[in-house]
């Protein structure tokens, strides 16, 4: 089995082409077979060398690593050429010299007559055409009978072949058009099954009369359906089809968004969250439906939630760590105190964007102290009990959630406090808010120096808003 996927370079790689890509990725691992990238820059108006490398990285982060590749169409040119000679000299095709204006005025005329509006052949049996001259070459469609395409996805589907229109395969500067070089280039990298959107499935009844024509092997088609919007409408920017790097930029994990894309359209019984193996084990097109997937934003979240929570915490700060450089914020501890970290937050966030802005009081030492969290907590603490817990953490050997839990249960034994009475005025003290993961292991990962920097800032805070004045342990 070989697949391949074949993108245009005139933007992005959105969500639709991140799933065509997938899919043939995925059916090549599944049975063994070779996955090959070519791209598709016959347009040379619209292809740009920016949308190129923004398609290879796409596919870099996603982790669809092709096996032969890329190829690009624009440098082929030499292996086109004789396919459109053979062309000529079989009678499959002919020459015309019929001008731009002159297809627009027969296609406004077959209009205006309630006929279908196309080329109505008037070169095709002309045999006075110089080849030096200028010309186009177009494919001689059958005048009649039907081309029969049998999709793997939504079964047999017929086309009049009289509704088809003698089209252009090489223009007149030469160059060869779309659906003829997809033709050649299929055959020549011994393409099995092409796998590709149903926006395509007008083509390929040209396509497989071309195959035909040249002698070449047609090979298995299946045409996958539009991916929705929420609303029903086609996907657009405006339902997040951004292109896929920026799902990287917004802090998702490729594997989650390999495991969404792979949801839409395709299922596996009721199984939702899928490892890369897994989707590769249980593949088939067997289980791809013929009808749109829709996208859903919150799906995804939830998506990426369940595999952020499971990544192994070196993995994660791995992941975390270039948006967190990307904010120029320093990270005040090595490899193993960022795992540290992450692994205390990784339940918290749904993507690692929230996971970097919940870890502001971890990365940055300049707190923004939440006024209402200060007012309900701290403005009514005791700064004796704050100060004694400020001694009994500056006395500690030993800097472990255990060693740090017997601080706490000494001083609230010693106040008669319960927990919480002492944790949220602690809390708010070390982050500037009521949200964080468990006070033992926040004052952990923070570390011995900060945690005492900061309920000194605490209590000078409190004693400037005239709530005493409080004891203070020698370190």
């Amino acid at each position: 089995m070989r697949t391949r996927f074949a993108p245009s370079p005139s933007g992005y790689l959105h969500i639709g082409g991140a799933r065509t890509a997938l899919f043939n990725y995925l059916l090549a691992r599944r049975h063994g077979g070779t996955f090959v990238l070519r791209i598709e820059d016959t347009d040379r108006d619209r292809s740009t060398d920016e949308s190129i490398a923004a398609i290879l990285d796409s596919l870099h982060w996603l982790g669809l690593q092709w096996d032969e590749g890329p190829f690009y169409q624009s440098e082929r040119g030499d292996v086109y050429a004789p396919y459109v000679e053979r062309m000529l000299a079989s009678g499959h095709a002919y020459r015309c010299t019929c001008t731009p204006e002159e297809v627009d005025a027969m296609r406004q005329k077959a209009q205006a007559e309630g006929r279908r509006p196309g080329y109505d052949g008037r070169c095709r049996d002309r045999t006075d055409v110089d080849p030096q001259a200028p010309h186009v070459v177009r494919f001689r469609t059958p005048d009649d009978g039907e081309t029969g395409v049998n999709d793997l996805i939504r079964g047999p589907v017929l086309f009049d072949n009289r509704e088809i229109d003698d089209l252009v395969i090489r223009r007149t500067d030469g160059s060869p058009t779309y659906n003829f070089v997809v033709v050649v280039d299929d055959a020549e990298m011994r393409v099995t099954h092409v796998v590709r959107g149903e926006d395509h499935l007008s083509n390929t009844p040209k396509q497989i009369m071309m195959y035909k024509a040249l002698g070449l092997p047609v090979p298995e088609f299946a045409h996958l359906p539009l991916i929705l919007g929420p609303d029903g409408g086609r996907l657009s920017k405006r339902h997040g089809a951004t292109s896929v790097l920026a799902y990287q930029d917004m802090g998702y994990l490729p594997d989650a968004v390999i495991n969404f894309l792979a949801r839409l359209g395709w299922s596996h019984g009721d199984q939702e969250i899928f490892t890369r193996a897994e989707l590769i084990e249980h593949f088939s097109l067997d289980n791809v439906g013929s009808s749109a997937g829709v996208f859903n934003g919150e799906k995804l979240e939830w998506v990426n939630f369940q595999h952020l929570k499971t990544l192994p915490a070196p993995q994660l700060a791995a992941a975390v760590k270039p948006l967190i450089e990307a904010r120029a914020w320093q990270i005040p501890g090595n490899d193993a105190w960022l795992a540290r970290m992450v692994a205390t937050l990784q339940e918290r966030a749904k993507t690692l964007s929230e996971l970097v802005d919940a870890a502001h009081y971890y990365l940055q030492d300049d707190l923004t102290f939440d006024a209402a969290a200060v007012d309900k907590h701290l403005a009514t603490a005791s700064p004796a009990v704050l100060g004694d817990l400020r001694a009994a953490l500056a006395s500690l050997t030993m800097w472990d959630t255990a060693a740090i839990q017997g601080a706490f249960e000494r001083v609230l034994e010693t106040h008669a406090l319960k927990l919480g009475k002492l944790a949220q005025p602690v809390r708010v003290a070390l982050t500037g808010g009521t949200v964080s993961p468990g006070i033992y292991e926040l004052i952990d990962v923070l570390g011995k120096d900060r945690v005492l920097r900061r309920l000194d800032h605490a209590l000078e805070m409190m004693l400037d808003r005239g709530q005493g004045s409080g004891a203070r342990g020698q370190e």
